[in-house]
């Protein structure tokens, strides 16, 4: 539910009031046509040291009225746009219904090399007669016990270690 004029508390002994609060959600901050969109932006983010963390926006959104500035708080950066062009952007507040979006990035290097080495591992392991379930049952705990070192499950280095004390 969002809140027009919420009073705020600021820095020190000031006293604000945000246009509009949806608490965990948006904060808007309307000026007048014409009017310095940096300086709404930065009026916006003073209201924040008075309020309770679960109350932080995830976007802020300032406007004059004919052009609107979408920032993103999580992902960074900002959308500009008149508002003539809204129709343009309005998969910008899907936010509002409830829609997520899901940025693809591109995989890590490392990883795909790791993937690599345990396909390569696979292929030779099944041309020695090693095949099936049995396979990939043991691919999957290597994979586990490789993960469980680098994610600090085990202690650094200690299934390395166990290999070298353990194998020949």
């Amino acid at each position: 539910m969002a809140t027009f004029k919420k009073p705020v508390d600021k820095l020190g002994d000031k006293k604000g009031s945000i246009d509009l609060l949806w608490k965990g959600v948006i904060l808007v901050e309307h000026k007048s046509k014409g009017k310095d969109l940096d300086k709404a932006f930065q009026q916006a983010k003073d209201y924040f040291p008075g309020l309770k963390d679960h109350e932080l926006p995830k976007y802020i959104l300032v406007s004059d009225f004919e052009s609107l500035r979408l920032y993103d708080l999580e992902e960074g950066g900002h959308t500009e746009f008149h508002i003539s062009e809204f129709s343009k952007y309005i998969k910008l507040f899907g936010f509002m219904a409830g829609y997520t979006t899901h940025k693809v990035r591109e995989e890590d290097p490392v990883n795909i090399k790791a993937a690599e080495l345990l396909g390569k591992l696979h292929d030779e392991l099944k041309a020695t007669g090693y095949d099936g379930h049995p396979l990939e049952l043991f691919l999957v705990r290597l994979l586990f016990l490789m993960f469980a070192e680098d994610t600090a499950i085990f202690e650094k280095n200690s299934f390395v270690e166990y290999l070298e004390a353990k194998t020949h």
